[in-house]
């Protein structure tokens, strides 16, 4: 029953979303063609109407299945309205890219780019909007003590502690915890206001005898032996079943789960940019970026190598052996910044503030990051990326897979030029510790959407940084 309501409010979301991207499009056209406000003048030649309204079907069709990626349809309990708006941008975005993309295939010139900016703007409007509604509107409903989900927990754990944390903190979820079972803690014991009421076993009496809509098993470990017993009991009964499974002592971060023609896999890491489509979109735009990065900042870097080469001896582009995606050296390229050092000198640590090798242009242009620009070459040739963990030299490679868990995942991605950690201010003589942790967020979190927004927090905040010596 659970399902069907799913599946037939997912149908209605598509329904009224199709509506929509078509509405916007229809307005968009009118504004940029018909209207008031249009800079289109009469006797401008334009493609006819019915080149517009003919790829609407087209552009609908290519929208949904964006949202559907974009995960746009998933059960709106136990997600937030700012995620969701980020995922509706992201979304958008992708189609416009699309969209230009085919434009340009098929030499299409004549269509309307201003249009298409128009339409995307209205389209995330008005669907942030519809979303908003609903949510709102399941707000009241739910403050009112409907469309509320009953549920027994079944087994205390730490993964049962964390879902009543989240339960309890969340009330427009509509989830009302009722009690928990289980054999090892005692009856009566409370957490967060829910109370152990008796034993596993009870689970055979309680089940005819209460109008419950969910059973979460949270069983710690050394009770999963049970488990196939309880859930054959709860189906039994009817109810639906949840397995919130208790295992972030060695599984500390999100896992996800792939179909093997029926068998489930319990994948203990997520890294998206694992993925075939999401590697070439990526390389993609690392290489149209990269060239477009060239060709910007190409005066930038003419003017700050004749700085370097007349204020001090040495090469202008400075090389560092750094680790990159499979554990692989390469050079990196940066501008020298620094006098000339011996191999020694140059491995002895990080820069400090006040390092006495850091040369007067070479303050301007770390404090700046103008000397990471060469970086972009890096990107061309498939070293790195225009955003990933940052990479690190291999005598800290060894030093830190030994002392930091997880440290070596990081390895998984292409290095970047920026980079999760870095627009958040770790960058220079900062924790290391919280770095990883903003690398192995980025890497387990990765989207087309997520990139773009760390490039955007880049040019905000972070190139200029109080960290960078």
């Amino acid at each position: 029953m659970i399902k069907d309501n799913q599946k037939y409010f997912n149908g209605l979301h598509v329904v009224i979303d199709a509506v929509i991207i078509a509405g916007s499009y229809m307005l968009a056209w009118w504004l940029k063609f018909e209207s008031p406000i249009s800079n289109v003048k009469e006797g401008d030649w334009h493609l006819p109407v019915q080149t517009y309204f003919g790829a609407i079907p087209y552009i609908v069709i290519a929208y949904l299945i964006v949202y559907k990626c974009c995960n746009l349809y998933t059960p709106k309990r136990g997600t937030k309205s700012g995620s969701e708006l980020f995922r509706i941008i992201e979304a958008n975005i992708i189609g416009a890219v699309g969209m230009t993309s085919v434009l340009f295939v098929i030499w299409q010139q004549h269509f309307s780019r201003s249009m298409i900016f128009i339409f995307v703007v209205l389209n995330i409007e008005f669907t942030a909007l519809f979303r908003l509604v609903i949510r709102k509107s399941l707000r009241l409903i739910r403050a009112k003590g409907y469309n509320m989900k009953h549920v027994l927990v079944v087994g205390y754990s730490r993964a049962a502690e964390e879902y009543i944390d989240r339960i309890s903190a969340n009330p427009q979820w509509g989830y009302v915890i009722h009690a928990i079972l289980d054999d090892e803690i005692p009856r009566g014991t409370l957490y967060k206001g829910i109370k152990v009421v008796g034993r596993i076993d009870n689970l055979e009496y309680i089940l005819p005898e209460n109008k419950l809509d969910e059973i979460a098993i949270a069983l710690p470990l050394t009770q999963y032996g049970r488990l196939a017993s309880i859930v054959a009991l709860c189906e039994k009964s009817g109810v639906h079943t949840k397995f919130i499974p208790d295992y972030n002592s060695f599984i500390p971060s999100r896992p996800y789960t792939e179909d093997l023609m029926g068998l489930p896999v319990i994948n203990i890491r997520n890294v998206p940019l694992t993925n075939t489509s999401n590697m070439i979109l990526k390389r993609i735009v690392d290489i149209v970026g990269s060239i477009i990065g060239i060709v910007v900042t190409s005066p930038i870097l003419l003017i700050v190598a004749i700085l370097i080469k007349c204020t001090s001896k040495g090469p202008i582009i400075f090389k560092q052996e750094r680790i990159g995606l499979h554990n692989k050296p390469f050079s990196m390229y940066k501008f020298r910044s620094m006098i000339l050092q011996t191999v020694e000198d140059e491995e002895k640590g990080w820069t400090v503030k006040d390092d006495p090798r850091v040369t007067g242009i070479g303050k301007i242009i770390r404090r700046t990051s103008i000397d990471e620009l060469p970086q972009l070459f890096n990107i061309l040739k498939g070293d790195m990326s225009l955003v990933g963990p940052r990479p690190e030299r291999p005598q800290f490679v060894e030093k830190f897979k030994e002392e930091i868990p997880r440290y070596m995942i990081k390895h998984q991605v292409r290095p970047g030029l920026t980079g999760w950690a870095q627009v958040n201010g770790y960058r220079g003589d900062t924790s290391i510790l919280k770095r990883i942790e903003y690398d192995l967020y980025y890497i387990e979190n990765w989207t087309f959407g997520f990139d773009i927004r760390i490039i955007f927090m880049t040019f905000f905040k972070g190139f200029v940084n109080k960290n960078a010596y």
